[in-house]
C-alpha cells in the first residue's frame, strides 16, 4: 500500500464524506501551501534591509496583507459552514438505530422494529479467525441497508464515549442522560470499521464498531431471521 493512504482519509462510503475529503484535499491543502509560500516571501524580505525598510511605511502593502488572510478566512468559512450545517442535518430518516455504549461494548437497538437488540463485544485474541482484524472486529456486527438514509441516536449508560465510523463521516458523542443524533448514506457495500475516540476508562481501546452495509432485500431478510429468533 502507498505511503500516502497512510497519511489521507480512509475510503469515502457516504456522499458527506466524500464531501469532506474534498474539502480538505481540495480547498484546505491548498490554501496551506499558498499560506506557506507568503510566509516563506515574507521571512525572506525581513533580511533584505532594502525592502525591509521600504515596507516599513507602505500603505498598499499593508492593506494586501491585512484584506488576503481576510479572503482565505472566506474562502475557508463558507464550504465548513455548509458542511457543519449538513453534519447535523437529518433529512427523512428510512431507518433509526439506537446505539449505547457501555463500558466496555456497545448495544444496539432497531427503534423500527420489535426485538432486535443485542450487545456487540471485541472477539478475544484467542477467539480471532485468520482472517479477522486485532482489536477491530466484533462478535456481532450492527446492519444497516445500502442507500438508505440511516438516523443514529446515541447515548451512553456509564461515562461519556464516542461512536466513530471514519468512513462515513460520522463522530457523536455517547453521553450519559442525553440523547445525541447523527444521519448518514452508505452508498456502497462492504464492512467499515471504527472504535470509541473518546477517552471511557481503561479499556477504552477494546470498544470496536463494525458496520456491514448490505442489500435492501438482504437487510429484510436479516430483520426477519433476527425477530423469528428473539421470538
Amino acid at each position: 500500500m502507498a505511503t500516502w493512504a497512510y497519511l489521507s482519509f480512509q475510503d469515502s462510503a457516504s456522499p458527506l464524506m466524500e464531501q469532506l475529503i474534498f474539502f480538505h484535499d481540495h480547498i484546505m491543502i491548498v490554501l496551506i501551501l499558498i499560506i506557506t509560500f507568503v510566509a516563506y516571501m515574507m521571512y525572506s524580505l525581513m533580511y533584505n534591509s532594502f525592502i525591509n525598510r521600504y515596507m516599513l511605511e507602505n500603505q498598499p502593502i499593508e492593506i494586501i496583507w491585512t484584506s488576503i488572510p481576510a479572503i482565505i478566512l472566506i474562502f475557508i468559512a463558507l464550504p465548513s459552514l455548509r458542511l457543519l450545517y449538513l453534519l447535523d442535518e437529518v433529512n427523512n430518516p428510512s431507518l433509526t438505530l439506537k446505539t449505547i455504549g457501555h463500558q466496555w461494548y456497545w448495544s444496539y437497538e432497531y427503534s423500527d422494529f420489535m426485538s432486535i437488540e443485542f450487545d456487540s463485544y471485541m472477539i478475544p485474541n484467542n477467539e480471532m479467525e485468520q482472517a479477522s482484524f486485532r482489536l477491530l472486529d466484533v462478535d456481532n456486527r450492527t446492519i444497516l441497508p445500502l442507500n438508505t438514509q440511516t438516523r443514529v441516536l446515541i447515548t451512553a449508560a456509564d461515562v461519556i464515549h464516542s461512536w466513530t465510523l471514519p468512513s462515513l463521516g460520522v463522530k457523536a458523542d455517547a453521553i450519559p442522560g442525553r440523547l445525541n443524533q447523527t444521519s448518514f448514506l452508505i452508498n456502497r457495500p462492504g464492512l467499515f470499521y471504527g472504535q470509541c475516540s473518546e477517552i471511557c476508562g481503561a479499556n477504552h481501546s477494546f470498544m470496536p464498531i463494525v458496520v456491514e452495509s448490505i442489500s435492501v432485500n438482504a437487510f429484510l431478510n436479516w430483520v426477519s431471521l433476527s425477530m423469528n429468533d428473539n421470538n
